[in-house]
């Protein structure tokens, strides 16, 4: 018997799950890394960031609609409804999906062309092509996940729906990993067609997944229309209707996220021919730019950005459920509450991962190229600008503010778009390093469009932020003083290696002595016990040593 979650949670299972999978994730790139190197995570980069636009457009935002639309039609107690909108929605976003595989594989070539044009020294426009049409496999399976995915979590089953993500991961992975070595080091066939096996690698973890969560629907009670009776309110519910609904309500999220997947194809279509242009980078470096930004990088990042991951899924059923009660004291709350979690946690998170950028990128790959950890340590402060983003956008889309949502993140990308290209020729003239020109732009955009929704928020619902600004103000006197800890223990060890053992060991001891007084702080201070409740004290008070009832 499956059981429900509440918010906070929710949150927490969801943001366990998703950690362990990036953690997974992360841990897969190391012998992935050594596999292909620098030229073929930069291909690989190449095709997921046209994959993530089309894998929007082929879920036509089926999977976050049809959990906002469950939570909905749970709260009025439409229980039949619910399954009509699940079969529905498969149906919708199969169909797209293989309108959108179909389109991806004719375009290849002509994607690729706008991707690298003429740059040399780095991958053939023949093999981007081939990567990216192997990608295209992938959008029917994923697209049909994503559906169920959607309806479980709508009736707040947020555990089921976070292991089918941790056993689609672990598929993939292992996939990626035997079937890229046995293709470049046993079959010697190349790098572009051991990176085409690996992106295949999330076809096979979708299909894998999709078993997964069609076996645990069929087998759940509750999910047995039959048992229900047909209010009279449900007849009037009609396909047609369900349809629309799950279009117009599907529509703000596509938008928002082809927006959001925007940023890295910004990306793709200009940092390559900007750095190798007009800022003397050779072709080979700024595809390792590139590929650090979109891939190797990106992967340590997204232990920082799963924890936005994990409120995202837990908070979009349950504020609906609070708009269709009118419950605006606790939509209010959890706003805030989201703002103080994201605060506490992404901030301690990404600050230490840069500050030890050098011993983290040679932990996980090695050794540090010539642009590795100094791309990363900049970097790494996209998750926290993606993170708060993307919570507040599914904030005001919860609340059914489309207009406002959609003007806030058109604008962001707006903003890096244009800035993309200047700021990396300015930060080149100003000695700040013209790689870290676009992850800057990144965070100017994310900011503008996250002001811009918390502003309407604060206008629309009387929210204050006050409170919020305190939290987060002791969140960063507590990373000072953890900043401040690591740099004395650095200085007294002085010990600078290049050995990837002694490496893990010394981002071990840091991260100890760090995360210990960081949460020794926030803890006395309270904060703890104001951002995630007095429970949570009775179990880590026996940790610090305390007995303290509160």
């Amino acid at each position: 018997m499956l059981r429900k979650d509440n918010f906070l949670k929710g949150t927490f299972i969801a943001t366990f799950y998703i950690v362990l999978g990036k953690i997974i994730g992360i841990i897969y790139a190391i012998p992935f890394h050594a596999i292909i190197g620098e030229k073929g995570g930069a291909l690989y980069s190449y095709a997921y960031s046209t994959y993530d636009i089309f894998l929007t457009l082929s879920t036509i935002g089926i999977p976050l609609a049809v959990s906002k639309i469950v939570s909905e039609y749970s709260a009025l107690g439409f229980l039949k409804a619910q399954s009509r909108v699940l079969n529905l929605a498969k149906i919708l976003t199969v169909s797209t999906a293989f309108l959108c595989t179909i389109t991806l594989f004719i375009c290849a070539p002509f994607i690729s062309y706008c991707m690298i044009k003429d740059v040399k020294g780095g991958n053939t426009q023949e093999s981007v092509t081939f990567v990216i049409r192997v990608s295209s496999t992938a959008l029917l399976f994923v697209a049909m996940i994503g559906s169920m995915r959607g309806y479980l979590q709508g009736n707040r089953y947020i555990s089921v729906s976070c292991k089918s993500q941790v056993l689609e991961q672990i598929t993939r992975i292992s996939f990626v990993i035997l079937g890229s070595y046995i293709v470049n080091n046993l079959l010697n066939l190349g790098i572009t067609q051991a990176v085409g096996t690996a992106v295949f690698g999330a076809t096979v973890g979708a299909i894998i997944s999709a078993l997964y969560l069609k076996s645990k629907i069929s087998k759940e009670s509750a999910f047995e229309p039959e048992k229900y009776k047909l209010s009279d309110e449900e007849k009037s519910i009609t396909n047609k209707f369900l349809i629309k609904k799950l279009i117009f309500t599907g529509l703000p999220f596509i938008v928002i996220n082809i927006v959001d997947s925007s940023y890295s194809l910004v990306n793709s279509l200009t940092v390559v021919t900007t750095l190798n242009e007009k800022c003397g980078f050779s072709g080979e470096d700024a595809e390792s730019v590139f590929g650090i930004i979109t891939t190797w990088g990106l992967k340590l990042n997204s232990i920082v950005t799963s924890i936005a991951g994990g409120i995202t899924i837990s908070i979009l059923p349950n504020l609906t459920r609070d708009l269709v009660s009118k419950n605006f004291h606790e939509i209010r709350d959890k706003i805030n509450k989201t703002l103080q979690i994201l605060a506490f946690t992404t901030i301690p998170m990404a600050t230490g991962l840069s500050l030890l950028s050098r011993l983290v990128w040679i932990s996980f790959y090695g050794k540090d190229s010539k642009f590795g950890s100094l791309v990363f340590g900049f970097s790494v402060f996209v998750a926290v600008f993606s993170s708060f983003e993307l919570n507040v956008s599914i904030i005001v889309q919860s609340l059914n503010k489309f207009k406002m949502s959609y003007f806030a993140a058109i604008s962001g990308l707006i903003l890096n778009a244009v800035m993309n290209v200047p700021c990396m020729i300015i930060f080149g003239k100003l000695g700040l390093g013209a790689h870290n020109g676009p992850s800057f732009s990144t965070m100017l955009g994310l900011s503008l469009s996250a002001i811009i929704n918390l502003i309407y928020l604060k206008k629309s619902y009387g929210i204050s932020y006050k409170k919020t600004v305190r939290e987060i103000s002791i969140c960063l006197a507590s990373t000072f003083a953890m900043v401040l800890t690591i740099i004395c223990i650095r200085s007294i060890m002085m010990v600078e290696t290049g050995d990837r053992f002694i490496s893990i060991l010394l981002v071990g001891l840091y991260t100890v002595a760090g995360a210990s007084v960081y949460f020794l702080i926030t803890f006395k201070s309270g904060l703890v016990k104001r951002v995630f409740g007095s429970d949570i004290l009775k179990k880590i008070s026996p940790i610090l040593g305390t007995n303290r009832q509160e």
